[in-house]
């Protein structure tokens, strides 16, 4: 007779246990952080530490946002992380259609270039990046946070493979009726690859949203600070703010959760047709 499909298995219930485990020890980091917040400094730096606080307090929260800037440095994380994620999109979108369908002399070169500007590490272009926006007078401005993050290798690539897919039958019935090129990209091949485009959304918002590095450098005056940079204010030389941290930190995730749940199944779905493009 046929195994039934409900039938409970060792190996089964072994896999299980794994997944349980697995997903446990990736949620404890940020359950400890959630439950951190609501404790005081000297419960959090105790030894051994306590996992669920002894005394439930809100002070952290309220200092973060009346003691510190940090809602001005969230205002500013979010309109620049949508504003670059935006172009970002756009960008690799429309390029990787270039790439993908349209044809042209030394095509394959320059997408071999653009590729190989991928094998750089970014490290090693800081230097001519920061003299390049002092000669342009834009540090402290924030064209020199968009204008470097207006193409993404990674993007072009990704949505030229995914375009490359795309039938060329519906791309060439759309010439013949006399549509233009720019017609054909937004009303035809766009919305075949929306999945696509919101994987490399979740992924870009996330890189955006947790750059440090570059803000860091940029940014002269607290105004203009994103969260990442604001949060090392919390860090002292002589006093640690251990529960604003937690606090602060808990807050910051919390875009990204919204993020990803909204583009949930459009984020699967293009992960899952990666797979079967290869």
């Amino acid at each position: 007779m046929p195994e039934s499909r409900g039938k409970i298995t060792f190996s089964g219930i072994l896999k299980l246990l794994v997944l349980c485990a697995g997903a446990c020890a990736m949620l404890y980091p940020f359950v400890f952080m959630i439950l951190s917040s609501f404790k005081n400094n000297a419960e959090i730096i105790r030894n051994p530490p306590t996992f669920i606080p002894e005394v439930f307090t809100w002070d952290n929260y309220r200092k973060v946002f009346e003691e510190n800037r940090f809602g001005r440095f969230f205002f500013n994380s979010v309109w620049l992380t949508c504003l670059k994620t935006s172009i970002i999109l756009y960008s690799s979108a429309y390029f990787g259609y270039v790439f993908a369908k349209l044809r042209f002399r030394g095509k394959e070169a320059l997408f071999l270039f653009v590729l190989a500007t991928m094998m750089i590490p970014w490290p090693v272009t800081i230097v001519p990046q920061y003299q390049l926006m002092g000669w342009l007078g834009w540090v402290g401005e924030y064209t020199s946070l968009i204008i470097p993050s207006l193409f993404s290798t990674f993007g072009i690539f990704m949505m030229r493979q995914y375009m490359a897919a795309v039938p060329d039958e519906l791309i060439e019935a759309a010439r013949i009726d006399s549509a233009g090129e720019f017609t054909i990209f937004h009303r035809i091949v766009l919305p075949d690859v929306i999945p696509a485009v919101s994987a490399l959304g979740i992924f870009q918002f996330l890189w955006v949203w947790d750059d440090y590095l570059w803000p860091f450098l940029m940014m002269q005056s607290m105004d203009r600070y994103t969260l990442p940079v604001g949060l090392s204010l919390f860090n002292g030389q002589y006093y640690n703010d251990n529960g604003g941290i937690f606090a602060a930190a808990t807050i910051s995730v919390l875009p990204v959760i919204l993020v990803y749940l909204l583009f949930q199944r459009q984020f699967v779905e293009g992960i899952a047709l990666t797979g079967i493009k290869g």
